[in-house]
């Protein structure tokens, strides 16, 4: 996640208050559905998208969401 103006290729999401969520359609495409969800230790992202890394044996989160090192959260 990173801050960023959209672009042609983007899908925008408008939430209350002016809130914007821009995601690459193409990216949208492969990774739905998308659920980015706001906890008391940040952001987490769940998508059907496998993520590898941090302690997870089988190289993605089944329980959804990566923490800001990388490595998978709830596992």
């Amino acid at each position: 996640m990173a801050l960023d103006e959209p672009k042609e290729t983007d899908a925008v999401f408008d939430f209350e208050d002016g809130l914007k969520f821009v995601m690459d359609k193409q990216l949208l495409t492969s990774a739905a559905p998308v659920k980015v969800d706001l906890t008391y230790t940040g952001f987490v992202v769940d998508s059907n998208l496998p993520v590898g890394g941090g302690s997870c044996s089988s190289g993605s989160c089944s329980s959804g969401g990566c923490g800001s090192s990388g490595s998978c959260c709830g596992s």
